[in-house]
């Protein structure tokens, strides 16, 4: 009886929580539909009014305020800077796990020091870079930041430890190249840790403010973080429209979440068990 007791008052915890988690969220939806000035009322509804729900603002976003621009902008930034920094970050992890050359190991651990120092810290030295190579106002300049995280090579140097090291030993016996051993044999093991990095490096990616506004001085190539934070000083008291424009910039992230949570969770499973 008394864990019956428990287990109930566990799955009434979690569901409290994931109520008051979930509620900012969806009143966000919800006042996303309302009519101008109906959120603002008081006390705010937490529905729109009945035959009164409007898609006025999503389609005042992808007109007036060119919203489609930003969101482009977005997945192009999120999107190329994810499937690079992946490759690269494979590529980089797998190299300091298995490949031997001089002074692999003190350079890893110069690469971990590193992780300690903010990211603050480094955009100007890297805003400085990117001047002197033409990059500065570029979509690629824009997803620097995500193309080799540390904390990525890092996370898939420790998953691709637990490759054996005779399998790599017997392909390279049968004659088999170092690229077709790391597309045939080392991708697919480490497949699920790819993912996992690949979510976090979109999610990064897509919601990062401070650099994009740093990097891109043309309000042509603005993503949607630094758009929608120019929207808010233009149209401070439309909060309809601010609810939309943060709906639009959620929405992505939260259905690449969606599709791709057995293999995230797949990744971070097999990674506590790795050594």
């Amino acid at each position: 009886m008394r864990r019956k007791l428990e287990a109930v008052a566990l799955h009434a915890l979690v569901i409290a929580a994931a109520i008051l988690t979930a509620a900012p969220l969806l009143w966000m939806v919800s006042a996303s539909f309302m009519r101008p000035g109906a959120a603002t009322s008081s006390p705010p509804p937490l529905l729109p009014a009945p035959h009164t729900a409007t898609l006025e603002h999503y389609r005042a976003l992808f007109t007036s305020q060119s919203l489609g621009r930003y969101l482009l902008n977005s997945l192009v930034i999120a999107g190329c800077g994810t499937l690079l920094g992946v490759a690269i970050t494979a590529m980089a992890g797998y190299g300091f796990a298995k490949l031997r050359f001089r002074g692999r190991d003190p350079l890893f651990r110069n690469l971990v020091l590193l992780m300690v120092v903010p990211g603050q810290v480094a955009m100007l030295p890297m805003f400085l870079e990117l001047r002197e190579l033409g990059l500065i106002n570029t979509l690629f300049g824009a997803m620097i930041p995500v193309l080799a995280p540390i904390y990525g090579v890092f996370l898939v140097r420790q998953y691709a430890l637990s490759i054996p090291g005779d399998l790599l030993d017997a392909a390279r016996i049968d004659g088999a190249s170092e690229l077709r051993i790391f597309r045939s044999i080392v991708l697919p093991t480490i497949a699920p840790v790819l993912v996992t990095l690949g979510v976090f490096t979109f999610l990064s990616a897509w919601n990062d403010f401070m650099w994009p506004l740093i990097v891109l001085s043309d309000d042509a190539r603005y993503t949607l973080p630094v758009a929608l934070a120019n929207l808010a000083g233009e149209h401070v008291q439309d909060t309809e429209l601010m609810m939309s424009g943060a709906v639009v910039t959620v929405l992505p992230v939260f259905l690449a979440f969606l599709f791709l949570q057995r293999y995230y969770i797949q990744g971070i499973m097999a990674g506590s068990t790795k050594g």
